[in-house]
């Protein structure tokens, strides 16, 4: 295993202990979590710079690094969904869009074929992870602007995932076709 694939799986031992934080009382696991989630989302950074620099880019990494980012970003939104930090119409779409392009990599997989994160994915996962950590941040500060800043940033991420997942249909419309 090599170093991109190695920070790829620490990212998901990092995602069970921030989601442990996250669900401790008192601002020092408040804090922590903040801490946990920006120190992997900064994995997913590193492995892909390291990966390509390298040229250590593996069929393992193309499909778990997005899947290592959806781990993250999804146990972080579903742990706040009880504090109404995550509208649930949103989270509803976003993980539709994520079903969506997974089923699409799994028919072009049964075709031989690896569907690697695009620009739109990448950007989407930029800004999941961006709005994340400010919804953390003011969560730890516990400030009252915490319930309408996040929703308004789950609502934009909402809509970069329905443009991401457009652009992935209409990338891909041939493994569609080719699906038995």
């Amino acid at each position: 295993m090599n170093l991109p694939n190695e920070l790829t799986l620490a990212r998901i031992v990092m995602t069970a202990l921030m989601v442990a934080f996250l669900l401790l009382p008192g601002p020092v696991w408040a804090w922590l979590s903040v801490v946990m989630f920006a120190a992997a989302s900064l994995t997913d950074m590193a492995d892909g710079r390291i990966a390509r620099k390298r040229h250590l880019v593996t069929n393992f990494g193309k499909f778990m690094d997005p899947l290592a980012d959806k781990i993250l970003n999804y146990s972080v939104m579903i742990v706040l969904l009880p504090e109404r930090l995550i509208p649930p119409v949103a989270m509803v779409i976003i993980l539709f869009r994520e079903f969506l392009v997974s089923g699409i990599r799994l028919s072009a997989a049964e075709q031989g074929r690896v569907v690697a994160a695009n620009i739109w994915g990448k950007l989407k996962t930029v800004v999941q992870d961006v709005s994340l950590v400010v919804i953390l941040v003011l969560r730890a500060l516990d400030l009252d602007a915490l319930w309408a800043v996040s929703n308004v940033l789950m609502w934009v991420c909402a809509v970069l995932t329905v443009i991401s997942g457009g652009v992935y249909l209409w990338q891909n419309a041939d493994v569609l076709k080719d699906a038995d």
